[in-house]
Order: structure tokens, then C-alpha cells, then sequence
């Protein structure tokens, strides 16, 4: 923990995200203005003292809409992961605890996943579902399955031979057992280090949905939505599609620096064990 502290990038990365956290905390108890209320009288306003940020196309507030779109990035965010690891880590640590039929049949099915682009299989499982909230966290889930099961996979077919899982087969330990009590609190390290990154990368999914018109829909705020709409005004009106970016740009950097400095702060204790 000391070496996280003293890691500039890290104490970088929790203060990008501890911003990110803040306006979505704030955003349940004020807001500046209505975000999805219009005001046809107020349209393409520049940043003012009334309104922070300016007013976009149909007179909505910028900054409250800014603050509402990160309830359902950190959403979307953490419970898709969260979806992809628990399933994902369960078929690796099956499949390498597995031998003949089980373990090809499970990992073809991993490889058959990963073989599609990320945006594309979230865009092809989101046309199945349907378009809302709901169907892209399910669809980024399913995206973040393969990039778990890949991972726990490999860390448990290095730590099952090991002595201490031989001495629990010894005993007559269930394999479930052995996997939620030995073998996943062993290898956590590496699976938060993934989960943090996945966080960002879930995100990113989301906007680029949002964006296609696939994810959150109108009159709900999305960083994603919002680049999508202000893309006839980016030249004329800047202010409508800089402020989603840079917000979007801040809160992936953020957690893609806390997934790397975790990972780097593991490589150098192994190093020096």
C-alpha cells in the first residue's frame, strides 16, 4: 500500500475518479437546473454565471446534464463489470480445474466471445436485446465475460499445483470450495488490477452506444448522447461537445491509471520476493 501511495500516477488516477465520484454524489442533492427540461428561449447559450457550462441546442442546461450522465456511466460501469467478472472468473477457474470436454468446451466458448471486436459484439447483443439502460450494462457484461474468464484461466492453472492446493485435494476438499477458499482470494490482486481497467473500458462501451443512439435514450442524460447531439455545432458551438469529452476523457484516464499502478505495485513485489 505504501508503494501506491508514494506512486504519482496512482494518487493521479484516485484523484481524477474521487472528481468523477463527487459530481455524481452531489448530483442527488442539487443540481444547477432541470436537466431534461427545455427552454427554446435559452438555446446555445455560452457559459455564463446562470449557466456554468452554456445551454445546448434545446435550451437544457449543460452541467446538470453533465452531473446526471455520470450516475449512469459509474452505473453502468460498475455493475456490467461486476456482471462480466463474476460470471467470467467462475467459467476460467471451472475450466482450468477442468480436464478433457468441459475445459475445451468452456474455453471454445471464451475464444468464440473474444474473436468480435468489443464495440461491435456490445452494438450485435444490444440490437438483440434492444435499445435502454438496462440491455447495454447486460451487453457490456457479456462483453467483459471473456477478458475474466481469459484471466482467472490462466492465474489458476499457475496456482493449482501448488502444495497447498494439493494438501486441500488431500483432505477431500470440493473443487468448489478450493476455488472460492484457496485459489480466487490468491489471485484477487490481479483481478482488482483488471476490474479497475474494465471500469474505464466499460465506460468508454457505454458513450460509444449512447452515442450510436443503442444505450441510454433521449430525453436521459449520456456523456456518449451528448457528444452524439452536438455534432452538427461542434465548429459554430464548441462549448456543447468539449465539456462531455473532457469529462468522459478524465474519468477512463482515471481509472486506467489506478488499474496500471496497482498492476506495476504487484510486478515490483514479485520482483523483490
Amino acid at each position: 500500500m505504501s508503494r501506491l501511495r508514494n506512486n504519482k500516477l496512482f494518487v493521479l488516477g484516485i484523484i481524477l475518479v474521487s472528481m468523477v465520484v463527487g459530481l455524481c454524489a452531489v448530483s442527488f442533492f442539487y443540481l444547477p437546473h432541470d436537466p431534461n427540461v427545455m427552454n427554446t428561449k435559452e438555446r446555445l447559450l455560452s457559459p455564463s454565471v446562470e449557466y456554468l457550462l452554456g445551454t445546448d441546442q434545446f435550451g437544457r442546461d449543460i452541467l446538470s446534464r453533465i452531473m446526471v450522465s455520470s450516475r449512469y456511466a459509474l452505473f453502468i460501469g460498475l455493475v456490467s463489470v461486476s456482471i462480466g467478472a463474476a460470471i467470467g472468473l467462475f467459467i476460467g477457474a471451472i475450466a482450468a480445474t477442468s480436464k478433457g470436454i468441459i475445459q475445451g468446451l468452456l474455453m471454445r466458448m471464451i475464444d468464440g466471445l473474444m474473436a468480435f471486436p468489443g464495440i461491435l459484439l456490445a452494438m450485435m447483443l444490444v440490437a438483440v436485446l434492444g435499445e435502454g439502460l438496462w440491455n447495454a450494462v447486460l451487453a457490456i457484461g457479456i462483453f467483459m465475460i471473456p477478458v475474466f474468464a481469459r484471466l482467472s484461466y490462466s492465474l489458476v492453472l499457475d496456482q493449482k499445483d501448488e502444495l497447498y492446493i494439493k494438501a486441500a485435494q488431500s483432505y477431500g476438499t470440493s473443487r468448489t470450495r478450493i476455488i472460492f477458499k484457496h485459489l480466487l482470494p490468491t489471485i484477487m490482486p490481479r483481478i482488482i488490477t483488471q476490474f479497475s481497467a474494465s471500469i474505464g473500458n466499460a465506460i468508454l462501451i457505454e458513450s460509444s452506444l449512447s452515442f450510436l443512439g443503442l444505450g441510454v435514450q433521449p430525453p436521459d442524460a449520456s456523456w456518449g448522447l451528448m457528444l452524439s447531439e452536438s455534432r452538427q455545432y461542434t465548429l459554430t458551438y464548441p462549448f456543447l461537445s468539449v465539456p462531455p469529452g473532457i469529462i468522459l476523457v478524465i474519468t477512463v484516464l482515471g481509472f486506467n491509471l489506478i488499474g496500471d499502478a496497482v498492476n506495476d505495485s504487484m510486478v515490483k513485489r514479485r520482483a523483490a520476493a
